[in-house]
Formats: C-alpha cells, structure tokens, sequence
C-alpha cells in the first residue's frame, strides 16, 4: 500500500460534477432552505444548555467578567466560522468538515474528521438529551408529578453518585447534607430494581425525545425547518423577556468585583462555554438543501453566531447583576435568580422554554450526523445504504434512524459530563483541520474558488512577534506560575479529593487528629471532614499547614510527579504546536483570521484533560481500524484506481 494512496484527495470540480448529477437522480435532497432558515437553524444549535445552565458555573468560576469568555469563545468560533463559509461557498455539499478535509488533506485525514464529527453530532446529541431529560422530569415535578429516580437519570451518574455519597457519608457527612445531585443519585441506585448485582437504572425520558425528533428528521427538511423556527421564535421570545425583566433587579454593587478570581477563573469554564458554541458548524452540513449555498451558507453562520453572542452577554450581566456570582453555581441559574427574588411565575415560563430550547439543539444535531455519513457513503467509505435517500421525504432515512440508535443506546447510561467533554474535543479537532484546511489552500491556484473569501491579512511577522511577547510577559509577569508549570511543582489536593480518597479508619484518624489541634473550633459538633476542610481552604490561609500535618499518605495530599505533568501534556503539545505554526506562517505568509480560528480551537483542546485526548485518541484508533478494514479499499478513489 502507497502511503500516497492514504492522502489521495477529491478535487472540488469533481465534487460539483457530483451535486450536479444528484440533482437529476433518485438521491437528491429538498432544497426548501434560505438564510433566515439557516441562521434560524444556528440559533437553534447554539441557544441550549450554555443559556440555561452553564451559563451558572461559569459566573460562579468568572464573576461579572464570563462575559470576556463568551466574547473570546465568539472570536474563535467566529474564526472557525469563516473557514466553514469559505469551504461551504466553495464545496456546497453535505459533507461539512469531512467534504472539506478531503479536498486540503486527502482521505485518511478525511475519515479522521467524519468519525470525529460522531463525537460533535451524536455523543454532542446524548450530552443535550440527558440535559433536556432533566429539565423536563423538572418541569413534571414542579407540576406535581414526580417520576422514579431510576427512570430519569442515566446508570453511570447513579453509580458513580452512590459511591461518592457513601465516601462523603463515611467522612461523616449526613445524607441530608449532601448536595441534591448526590441525594438524587443515591436515591436512584438504592431505589433500583435489580438482576442480581446489576442495578437497572436508565434515563428513559431522554430516550422519548431522540425517538421523537428523529422521526421528525426522518419525515423531512420542509418539516424539521418549519419546527425548528417555530422553537426560535418561543425561546427568543422568552429569553428577551427575561432580559427585559431581569434588568431591573441589577444592582451594580455586584458587579464589584468584575473578575474576583482573574483570568484564571475567567478561562476555567472556557470547555463549557464553548460547548455552549457547538452546532453552528452543523449549518454547513445542509448545503445541498439551500436554495442559494453559496450565498446563505456564509450569511447564516454569521448571523447566528453574532445573534447569540449578544444574548450570552447580556444574559450573563443580568445573572451577575441580579445576584452576586459566588451564588451561580447552581444546574438552573435562570430559574435560581428570579426563584430567589421570589418571581416564581418567571421560573415556570423558564423551564418551558429551557424544554423547547433544547429539543431545538436536538433537531439540528440530529439532522447533522445522518448528511455526513451520507457523504462518508457517496465516497465508499461506508457501507451503500447510508447514502439512500427516502424517496417522498428526501432525506438520507437509513443513516436517520442508525443515528436514532446511536444517541439512544448511550443517553440512557453514560454520563454527562463525560459526553460533554468528549463532544467539544471531537468539536474542536474538526475545528482545527477546517481552519488548517484553508491555510492549506490559500495558495493553490488550480482551486475553485467560492463566493466568500476570508479576508487576507498577511501573518508572516504578527505570529513570530505575538509568540516572542507572549513568552516575555510569561517569564515576567507570571513568572511564579510558569516556573511552577516548567518545573512540574506539586499541588495540594482540594478538600473533596482528600476526603473520597479516605477509607473509614483513615476518616475517623484524620477527624480525632483535627479535633485535637482544633484552635478554631471549626470541629465542634460536626463529623463532616469535608466541611471542615473546606472551611479552612475557603476562609483561611491555614489551608496548607493543616493538610500537610493530616497522618495519611503524601500522595492523598498532594498530586505531583507523573501523575501531576500527564495533566499537562496537552498545554505542551499547544506550545510545541505553536512554534511550528510560527515557521509555518512565516514560510508561507498564512493568513491571520484562519490562523487565529487554528491557535484558539487548539487552546480550547489543550484545557480539556488528559483524560479526554486519551479517550479521542482511542476512538481515532477504533475509526481507523475501520478504515483500514473497510473503508480504504471500498473508497470510490480506490476503484477508480484499479
């Protein structure tokens, strides 16, 4: 096998010649979209979980100041968003980023996006089915009717849930002490019907809706467009009159102080914001579905990004405004505040709209996944029947449903917060090779180019320049922080990792070892360890002395040596791959606003954890093993060849 054969790439006349011979076959789609439907489309992606309920641990994390984190994530995104526009002006096809990186990369780099962009359309779709589950077995309850535990919350949150609580327990919490996420999660283990040792716990209300919008999807674009404007309309209604309402609770006292934690505590909820960015990119992927692609595509991307930023600030100066930021850190800040200022008629109108906000993500992410296997099929990287196209309903109905399974199956056991992290990771990566695409191009004269262009700004010296006052104010203006990080310094574990790292005879050490150097009487009458620790973490500056004088093991203290760096491999691999971009653009005179779309992506992935790049890397892994298995001597490149 020649290793040229693996990057052999699609030539864009070609792909036209493809869409234009569709056109007049079986497998075309419905082309009924405009650019008020795409925007629409965007708005629906993006106004979700982010707006309702990260939006809350960000302000707790950023204060008043989230609101320059919503502003950068819009940047990259916005970056991002004008490479989409150019590849969609140039390549209107359904493929998205997979079409796009067969054009600069060539295949295997190809395949590596579609089966990343699983994790953004699919994995993303479990993320927001979990989190519409919730909102709406909320909705019941405050309607009086409560559902089982068991029946509205997936098995790992449940089992990882019970093990923390009993952890927590042991350290001498009460049951009634824990927060309601662990209340709820012990609950539902210990509630369970069993199989023996298996607890069967699922989320079946989140089952409901993807059964629900899928068959939406199915039934076709006209259908799923009319649905998706009519929910736009409802959330931006209600999001404006929250807005409206809220402004005149703002007392400015606490917008004092704007960024309480800096910018460390600004860019600690950056994975959760731009999570709450993710699904604008799933416009391009209805190309071949627009009335006018090379026109709207651009148009409707913008629109919608721009739109919702302005929201998210807005709705972030409202938050902080009418509470301080230390109360945010709740799963519903927007029903919280105006529960707290006792306009519980407004927490109603909320949570329907949180409802309706999110099965309007559903819709456009579950139209995404079943288009670019579509493509993936048309290209005979899988198998044919992904790219049959319903007949009446001219939508690719095979792939629909198999994306139907895909999001069911796991959003009835996997946790949320795992399928976050791996979404935005997938999300970014595709991100990434997108903006890398059209630097790639940008100097190839054979290309046919689009309607819209990236305006060129000329990179050469900016990115050699930024790179060298960047590591100045590094080794200058945190410096303590950069050495700590060159030198791999240990850090002192948080109170609740000590405490679920004990077993019960060091719990019950470690409490006697307290109470009898208590000078605070910080112990009397609790047994709660994590309580007590947190107090001296939180209002003291003894934190330290007292950890360090706990009789149990250095390494449930502190994380350091290899287990500290892993943690740190990321933010190397984001360095490394600045100094090779910087030789890049200067060789090639890159152009600024793709390069920065590149640098931003690459930052966000380098704050996810390690954990989450190992996970990705293991599921590149299994895509090329179906690649090599299947895909590459099925590709229609390949038969071409023979």
């Amino acid at each position: 096998m020649a290793l040229k054969d693996l990057f052999r790439k699609k030539k864009v006349q070609d792909i036209l010649d493809q869409v234009e011979s569709n056109e007049h076959s079986q497998q075309s789609l419905g082309r009924y979209l405009t650019v008020k439907d795409l925007a629409a489309f965007g708005i629906a992606a993006i106004i979700g979980a982010g707006i309702f309920s990260t939006i809350g641990k960000a302000s707790s994390d950023g204060g008043p100041a989230v609101i320059f984190l919503f502003l950068f994530t819009a940047l990259a995104c916005g970056f991002a968003a004008f490479a989409y526009a150019e590849f969609a002006s140039m390549v209107p096809v359904s493929g998205s980023a997979y079409t796009y990186s067969y054009v600069a990369f060539g295949e295997i780099i190809a395949w590596m996006i579609g089966w990343a962009l699983i994790m953004e359309y699919a994995i993303g779709n479990v993320t927001v089915a979990i989190s519409w589950s919730d909102y709406f077995t909320g909705l019941l309850s405050s309607g009086g009717i409560h559902l089982p535990q068991w029946i509205q919350m997936d098995y790992l949150t449940a089992s990882n849930g019970y093990h923390e609580a009993v952890a927590l327990m042991q350290g001498g919490k009460t049951f009634e002490n824990l927060n309601a996420g662990l209340q709820a999660a012990y609950t539902a283990y210990t509630t369970s019907p069993t199989i023996g040792s298996l607890h069967l716990v699922a989320d079946l209300p989140a089952l409901l809706i993807i059964i629900l919008i899928t068959a939406l999807v199915y039934r076709g674009m006209k259908e799923s467009r009319n649905a998706s404007n009519l929910m736009v309309v409802v959330k931006l209604c209600i999001i404006l009159l929250v807005i409206a309402v809220g402004v005149f609770y703002v007392d400015t006292a606490n917008w004092d102080p704007f960024a309480p934690n800096g910018a460390s505590g600004v860019l600690k909820g950056v994975s959760a914001v731009f999570f709450a960015y993710i699904g604008f990119d799933a416009i391009s992927t209805t190309a071949e579905e627009c009335k006018n692609p090379q026109r709207d595509l651009p148009r409707g991307m913008m629109w919608a990004i721009i739109i919702c930023t302005v929201l998210y600030i807005l709705i972030a100066l409202v938050l902080t405004g009418m509470v301080s930021y230390t109360e945010l850190s709740v799963g519903d800040p927007l029903a919280f505040v105006f529960e707290r200022l006792d306009l519980k008629w407004m927490s109603g109108i909320i949570a329907v709209s949180a409802v309706i906000a999110m099965a309007s993500v559903l819709l456009v992410f579950q139209m995404g996944q079943p288009r670019i296997w579509m493509s993936m099929s048309r290209d005979g990287l899988l198998p044919k029947r992904f790219s049959k196209v319903h007949p009446k309903f001219k939508t690719p109905s095979y792939a629909t449903i198999v994306t139907g399974f895909v999001v069911a199956i796991p959003a009835l056991f996997l946790n949320l917060t795992i399928v976050t992290d791996l979404c935005s990771i997938g999300t970014l990566f595709a991100f990434v090779l997108v903006c890398a695409g059209v630097l790639v191009l940008q100097n190839k004269p054979n290309i046919p180019r689009g309607k819209f262009k990236t305006p060129y700004v000329n990179a050469k010296y900016i990115m050699p320049v930024a790179l060298v006052i960047g590591l100045i104010i590094s080794f200058t203006y945190n410096k303590e922080n950069t050495m700590a990080f060159l030198t791999n310094e240990k850090e002192m574990n948080s109170p609740s990792t000590i405490v679920t790292s004990l077993n019960e005879k060091e719990a019950k050490e470690i409490y006697e070892h307290l109470l009898k150097n208590d000078a605070n009487n910080v112990t009397t009458g609790s047994q709660d360890l994590e309580h007590i620790l947190s107090y001296y973490h939180d209002k003291t500056d003894q934190y330290p002395a007292i950890v360090d004088s706990l009789p149990i093991a250095e390494n449930i203290k502190y994380e350091s040596g290899f287990d500290l760096f892993k943690h740190k491999l990321p933010m190397y691999i984001f360095f490394i791959s600045l100094i090779f971009i910087s030789v890049w653009t200067y060789r090639q005179n890159l152009s600024l606003i793709p390069l920065l779309g590149l640098i931003c992506c690459l930052y966000m992935m380098a704050q996810l954890s390690v954990w989450n790049w190992i996970y990705f890397s293991i599921w590149l892994l299994i895509g090329l093993s179906i690649y090599f298995g299947f895909s590459r001597k099925n590709s229609k490149l390949n038969l071409l060849k023979i």
